[in-house]
Order: structure tokens, then C-alpha cells, then sequence
């Protein structure tokens, strides 16, 4: 039987962190066979990471994790390693301001054998257009860079299988920025088996956006550096 390791990074979210884990733990509870839901804290500045020990004191398959501080894309990272360091089968990464849907993550799983990854496509978002904006110019970088289509590269709504993501993730450098995006686009240049599911994509439910249009361009520059020198690591090894 599959296992799955349900993989959340955190950082100050201290007044919606207890009902993500409330929202997220039945389905490790459902699905069994050593599954665990995994929060890592990035160095969260308020109460996060105490308000993660506390729930996990009355849930035994929640496992609380905490780091320095590194940015979104390195704790993806660092809980991917995590979750294949302890056997996953299946590893699912969604975000901690509670944005996402717990029920929307069925369809995904029953899709599981099909596909090296599933990944959501965020219909009719309802988090600000800065987002909006930021996610087309990534498209349009990725286009440029990688010359790979890919709907929706950032998605925080992503179903991987274990050992496909473990030759993955070998390709991106450490502490990434964008890890969740480059891995988007090695599964496309590999011509991965990959399923687009719409998605729903709620208002952030706490905490600060920090996206605005005036880094959006910042954003954008810094994107085109990195992945032209991680596109010429792909090339060197046939991708």
C-alpha cells in the first residue's frame, strides 16, 4: 500500500497554522501506512512553530519541523529531502495560508499511478493580481529559457511521485529560490508524465502577500539570470 507524506513550509503563520493542520491531518489519518502530514518552520519571527508543537502533542502522524531561515523555495526543498529521506511513496506539497482546498486533493491522489506528477492549474485565483502578473511573467521567462510550455510552474498544489522526484531534484542547485518552478520545468523538458488539474485558489487566510508590483520586475530579472545557468547545467546532462 502507498504512503504519503503530505510536505507544508511555514512562516508566520501563527493565526492560521492550526486550522491548516486541523484541514490537512485527516487525510494522512485516511490514507494510513506511515503516511505523515510534515510542517517545516522557516524561522518564523512570531508563535508558529510552538503552535505547531502543541498540535502535534495530540497528533501523532504530524510531524513538526523547524529551521533558519531560508525563503519559500529552500524549505520546499529541505522537506522534499525530508520526506524522501524517510521513504515516501508519494509526496504532496501545498502551502500554509490556506489558500488551497484539503478536498480537492482526492482527485490527485486517484491519479497517482498514472502520473509522475499532478499538479493544480489555478482557475479564477482570488489572491490579488499582483500574483497574477507575477505567474505570466514566469510563463513567459520559462518560454524563453527552458522553450517549454508550462501551465501553471508554481503551483503550491503538487502530487510527486517519490522516486521520479528523487532523480529530480538532484538538478537543482541548494537553497533555490524557485525550486518549485525549475521542477515544473525538468518534468516537462523530460517529457514527465504530468496531469493539469484546475484547481481552487482561495484569498490568503492570514499573513502578509508579500508580492507587489514594484519587486514584480525585480522578480523577473533575477528569474532569467538563474534559470539561463540552470539551463545550461540541463543541456549538460542531455535534458
Amino acid at each position: 500500500m502507498d504512503n504519503l507524506y503530505i510536505v507544508i513550509p511555514a512562516y508566520n503563520e501563527q493565526d492560521t497554522i492550526r486550522e491548516v493542520i486541523n484541514q490537512w491531518y485527516p487525510i494522512v489519518e485516511k490514507i494510513g501506512n506511515n503516511s505523515r502530514l510534515v510542517i517545516v518552520n522557516d524561522g518564523s519571527k512570531d508563535d508558529t512553530y510552538k503552535i505547531m508543537q502543541k498540535c502535534a502533542k495530540e497528533k501523532p502522524l504530524f510531524v513538526p519541523l523547524t529551521k533558519e531561515n531560508e525563503g519559500h523555495g529552500a524549505t520546499v526543498l529541505f522537506a522534499y529531502n525530508y520526506a524522501l529521506d524517510q521513504k515516501a511513496d508519494y509526496i504532496f506539497q501545498t502551502d500554509s495560508d490556506g489558500q488551497t482546498i484539503p478536498d480537492e486533493f482526492w482527485t490527485f491522489w486517484e491519479q497517482r499511478h498514472d502520473y509522475d506528477l499532478v499538479i493544480g492549474h489555478r482557475n479564477h485565483r482570488q489572491d490579488g493580481f499582483s500574483r497574477v502578473v507575477v505567474t505570466k511573467i514566469l510563463k513567459m521567462v520559462i518560454r524563453i529559457c527552458f522553450g517549454v510550455n508550462v501551465i501553471d510552474a508554481n503551483t503550491p498544489f503538487r502530487l510527486m511521485e517519490a522516486d521520479t522526484l528523487r532523480d529530480n531534484i538532484q538538478l537543482i542547485p541548494p537553497n533555490f529560490n524557485l525550486s518549485n518552478v525549475i521542477l515544473s520545468v525538468i518534468y516537462e523538458r523530460k517529457k514527465s508524465k504530468i496531469k493539469y488539474i484546475p484547481i481552487t485558489f482561495q484569498q490568503r487566510q492570514g499573513g502578509i502577500n508579500s508580492i507587489n508590483l514594484l519587486n514584480i520586475s525585480k522578480i523577473g530579472l533575477q528569474a532569467l539570470k538563474d534559470f539561463r545557468h540552470i539551463n545550461r547545467s540541463l543541456e549538460q546532462y542531455n535534458i
